[in-house]
Formats: C-alpha cells, structure tokens, sequence
C-alpha cells in the first residue's frame, strides 16, 4: 500500500512538502510564508521583526503586535494579512493614513522591496518564503503520543515545527486517525500551552443554540437567554480554539467563522461590542475541503483562511509496525484506569492486531483493547478475547482498483475475521472448529496459519 507524506501543500500555497512516490525516511520540506520588516526611519530606525502569523497589526497600543511610539502613529493604525497570494496591506481606519511606495491606501498588496509609511514612520518590507527540511524525529514518543513508523516519526517532527509558529493548521484523515490527539499536542508543546484548548464539535452548531456555544450569548439575547454565556471563543482567548468536524459547520455560520479568523474580532450574541480573540485556530476534518467547495457546501474563503498548513494523519493500517507499541501504551493507561497493577497480550495475538485493516483507525483499535482488558481479567490478552469481524458498513472502496482486486482484499479480509471468530468460539481447537463449519481440517490450519490467528496447542499435537 502506498504511504503518502503526512504534510502536503495547503490551498493557500504556505505549506508544502514534497509529494512525489518516495521512501517515508525521505526529508520532506516545509514551507512557511513569512514577511520580513525593517524600520528606516525615526527613533526606531533598524528594528526588524519577522511576521509568522495571518493577521499582524501595526500601531502604537500596546494590543498589538509591531508597537511604534512615534506621535504619528494611530492605536489602530493598520494590519498585514497573510492570503493565499501573498501579504494584503490594509488601513484600519487611521488619523494620518497608510502609504505604500508613497501612495495612500485602503488595502494593497505588498511587494519585495515596497516601503509602508506608518504616520511619518517608514518601514520596509521583504516577503519570503522560509524552507525547513523535516527528516523523521528521533523520538517514539511525544507528549502520550507513540509511534515507531517514519511516517509517525514525521508526524512528531511537524508538531514540534507547528509549535514554534501561530499558523492555523488543518488536520486531514480517516474517523479515527488521532486528529484531536496530535492537535492538542502541538498545543502542549506550544507557548499556548498554560491557555485553555477548548474543542468545540461543528457537527452540534446548529440554529441558535450552537451559535451560542461558539459566540457566547448576553442576557436577553434570544427567548431563553435567562444568564450570560461565555461562548468557546472566549473561553479560549489567547489559548487554543478546536474545530473538530470543520466539513459539518452550518453553511450560515461559516462566515462569522471567517470573521473571527480574518479580523480577530467576535461580537456575542445579543451584543453590540466587538471582542479581541487573541487565540490559535486548528480545525479537522474527513472529509475534503475542495469538495465540498465544488458542491457550494464550504465557503471557499474560509477553507483558504484554515488551510494555513494542512497535516493529512496516516490511517493505522499504512503503518502497522506501530500498532504494538500503541496497544501496549493503551493497555498500561487501561490498566491505571482499571486500578489493575498490569495488563499483557499475547504476541500472537499483537500480530493478528498488526495485519488488521483497522476502518476506525486508532479509535476502533482503543475500543477492541478494552473490550479485551475487562474480558482477560488477570490473564493474557489472547486472540479469543478479540473476535474481530467487520460489517459492509465498515467497506471502504478504492477507485483505483478494479472489480476483481477489490473483491480479492475483502475476500481475504472476510477470510481472516471468520477464521478468527469460529476459532475463537472453540477455543482454538482446530478439530473441533473443523467439524463444526464442516471444513476439512488441513485447510483451516492452513488458513489460520496464514494469518497468523492462534490455536490449542495440544490440537497441534494431532
């Protein structure tokens, strides 16, 4: 099975890595659009400040981000947004103006070399784009997370880089895959970390009530509205803000999402006043964002404003080597969770695991290995504790493949799950699970052979 990078270019062009079919332990780069300041005039001539954010602000409160303190200068003076086709310049309203090259502007785009005029304050500016070449970390593990494979190794080795920016990041994968996991990650690794994170489910945010959960709500605002309600924004503040399932947000409410992200400002329901919203925006999905784009179900816009670096999670089955440090980091929290001192398996039974297809991903396999821990009691985890079988529901087709290969992996796969189950309701016993399914006897050992499914031993014997 093909194995693609983790990180792939994000519609916004600021983020990429190479996509061409390459060994997982081949170095990736990440690109990330940065835009590089210098003062030329005024007291504060020589001060330079790179930009590593989507919305910067230039002014003289102490709000914002580049504080000039020349008498010139507004509190709100003007702000560069990073899009996907460059730096936009924009005027927020100032007393003496913006200029670019010498011309006042409400909005423009900035060029390498242009010079903004910031009240009598000159400042030059140089886009560019910073190149980081990503090989596999040399850690297994990182902030509870494990993983072997190069392709988690990679994984870590974006999350350490991701933490070092203020980037929105776009989390791609199957249900399952761990998108909520790796995002808190970066925001424990990240200068977020002592702020909330806060998740907030788009799949729940309909009509006013989920407005209300995301926004907040004054008193009176709408017919219920009895208390004031903090909403997740400002809950979050400075933190981190979860958009889990981005892909089911409600058509209506997309673009005051994209309010918040482009201006940093939200306005709580039933209130006048705007609020800063000083935090970091990481959302996930299953689905693709340009689909639904082409279907008129996504506002392009916001797709472009959450795809500042887009990270596609590896399914479990493209990287099976880490199932059995997975489980056995699942078995020791189920084990404190439980209040046993120790749970164990099998290795037999961690290679039936390995070659499972896993269609819910790390989430089916933490489901499976409770199921199993509260099953085995004070033993070892086996295979008759772990029935694995698999439902149409389940299928995941590829377009790619033809009728015939697509009914061989299936068949194969329905092959290993009855295999597993009729064995584990003899307890292995070959003979007798033979008898039962009326199936000659060679076969099935051959069968469980194949797949590495235990049996008794003393069948063996015969």
């Amino acid at each position: 099975m093909s194995q693609s990078p983790p990180v792939r270019p994000s519609p916004k062009g600021e983020s990429t890595v190479a996509e061409s079919s390459v060994a997982p332990r081949t170095p990736r780069v990440f690109e990330l659009a940065r835009c590089a300041l210098t003062v030329l005039s005024g007291s504060e001539r020589g001060r330079e400040h790179i930009i590593d954010r989507d919305v910067f602000r230039i002014s003289k409160s102490e709000e914002n981000d580049f504080i000039l303190t020349d008498t010139t200068v507004s509190r709100a003076h003007c702000e560069i947004v990073r899009e996907a086709k460059g730096f936009l310049l924009r005027d927020r309203d100032s007393t003496n103006g913006t200029l670019l090259d010498g011309a006042e502007i409400k909005e423009a785009w900035l060029k390498p070399g242009g010079v903004i005029t910031v009240g009598k304050v000159e400042i030059k500016v140089r886009p560019f784009t910073e190149r980081v070449e990503v090989v596999p970390s040399q850690r297994e593990e990182l902030v509870g997370l494990v993983g072997t494979s190069a392709l988690m190794r990679i994984v870590f080795s974006f999350m350490e880089r991701l933490a070092k920016t203020d980037t929105n990041v776009l989390f791609e994968g199957e249900p399952g895959s761990g998108k909520a996991s790796v995002a808190r990650g970066i925001h424990l690794l990240s200068s977020y970390r002592d702020a909330p994170f806060v998740v907030i489910d788009c799949a729940t945010l309909f009509g006013t009530a989920g407005e209300s959960e995301l926004f907040g709500h004054e008193r009176g605002a709408f017919p219920g509205a009895l208390t004031i309600r903090v909403g997740a924004l400002e809950q979050v503040r400075v933190g981190t803000l979860f958009l889990r399932n981005i892909n089911d947000l409600p058509l209506d409410l997309q673009p005051r999402v994209l309010r918040v992200l482009e201006q940093r400002m939200f306005r709580k329901l039933g209130s006048s006043k705007d609020q800063r919203f000083e935090g970091r925006v990481f959302a996930s999905t299953s689905k693709k964002l340009e689909v639904l784009v082409l279907r008129g179900t996504f506002h392009n816009e916001l797709m472009q404003r959450l795809s500042g670096t887009i990270v596609d999670l590896p399914a479990l089955r493209s990287r099976p080597e880490d199932t059995r440090v997975v489980v056995h980091r699942m078995l020791r929290d189920i084990a404190t969770k439980l209040g046993k001192h120790e749970l164990s398996i099998r290795n037999d039974t961690l290679a039936v695991l390995s070659a499972h297809e896993w269609p819910g991903n790390v989430s089916e396999l933490r489901q499976v290995i409770e199921r199993a821990a509260r099953a085995a009691y004070e033993r070892k985890i086996s295979n008759l504790d772990i029935p694995l079988g698999g439902s149409a529901e389940s299928f995941e087709f590829d377009p790619a493949q033809s009728y015939r290969e697509t009914r061989a992996k299936w068949e194969t796969s329905f092959e290993k799950a009855y295999v597993t189950w009729l064995l584990s309701k003899h307890r292995g016993n070959i003979s007798a699970a033979s008898r039962s399914a009326d199936m000659d006897r060679k076969y099935l050992h051959k069968l469980a052979k194949k797949h590495g499914i235990e049996r008794s031993d003393n069948d063996l014997k015969d």
